[in-house]
């Protein structure tokens, strides 16, 4: 099989087979974002990617679970990713789950029936990268959707069949855009109703744009008690109507957390508290992206 480059993957998809579809990030503008930025954005000839799929499928006796790289291959035409879902099928009768990156434009680039077509393929989980729920957030961090996108294609992958995981990141916004940043994510979870919804804390390497900020002064990291009082904002305001499973496990996290959305509400928010009582942060030491 050929990779190109560095390869990221969700942390959820730790055990899965990577086939990578596409190479690099075809929007590779978000400015806290370091990765792809040694590869210039091409798709790969579905041959490429069958030809990896049929060594895969010499190498692996079982394959569970399958992850489409690189940063959004749902970027692809719905054909070519049709095709690829069915070589897919015909090969690996056993995996039960095959997930991809996806950015809001990539899914509002497809059709309602596009969607469903991709969903009755086998196309399961589409990770969605929505950083934040604040429109001003979203412009400073040259993330080329604003929420209401944001909304609208989670709503309309989950009204396809496919489970939308949805990335917010905290302390993105810094002290002064805190709580409306907070107070987006929640909206969104509470509007878009995603299947899942996950927090990372904001970590910048040296090739992300937005370190520039950090190093001159004009942008400056959240404390862990900020960062968990952010959380509680969110976590205040997030009452979505249907479940989503929440995690905030990361290893860039301060506080472990999870649970279920609504649900969990207070255990979660208790847990915070519990956390700012007895200063029990995770060590930046052990923190990373």
């Amino acid at each position: 099989m050929k990779y190109e480059g560095t390869i990221y993957r969700p942390p959820s998809e730790a055990n899965s087979l990577i086939i990578q579809a596409t190479v690099g990030c075809s929007h590779n503008k978000c400015t806290f974002c370091s990765m792809y930025k040694e590869k210039q954005f091409r798709t790969r000839p579905i041959e490429e990617v069958t030809a990896d799929l049929c060594e895969a499928r010499k190498i692996y006796n079982f394959v569970e679970r399958i992850f489409l790289a690189d940063g959004n291959a749902l970027v692809l035409g719905a054909d070519k990713l049709l095709a690829i879902l069915e070589e897919i099928q015909k090969l690996f009768p056993d995996c039960k789950q095959t997930t991809i990156y996806g950015t809001p434009q990539d899914v509002l680039r497809k059709t309602p029936d596009e969607l469903r077509m991709l969903s009755n393929a086998g196309l399961t989980i589409i990770y969605i990268g929505a950083e934040s729920g604040d429109d001003e957030v979203l412009k400073h961090i040259n993330k080329g959707a604003d929420s209401n996108e944001i909304i609208k294609a989670i709503q309309r992958l989950e009204d396809a069949g496919i489970k939308a995981s949805v990335t917010f990141i905290s302390g993105l916004g810094g002290a002064e855009l805190s709580d409306q940043h907070a107070r987006g994510c929640a909206r969104i979870i509470n509007e878009a109703a995603p299947s899942y919804a996950a927090l990372l804390t904001l970590l910048l390497e040296p090739s992300a744009p937005m370190y520039n900020d950090l190093q001159n002064g004009t942008f400056a990291f959240m404390t862990p008690e900020a960062i968990a009082k952010e959380t509680m904002i969110l976590l205040e305001h997030a009452r979505p109507k249907t479940d989503c499973i929440f995690r905030s496990n990361h290893v860039s996290n301060y506080i472990p957390l999870r649970g279920t959305l609504p649900r969990d509400n207070e255990k979660l928010i208790a847990g915070l508290k519990m956390a700012l009582k007895n200063n029990a942060f995770r060590d930046d030491c052990f923190r990373g992206l």
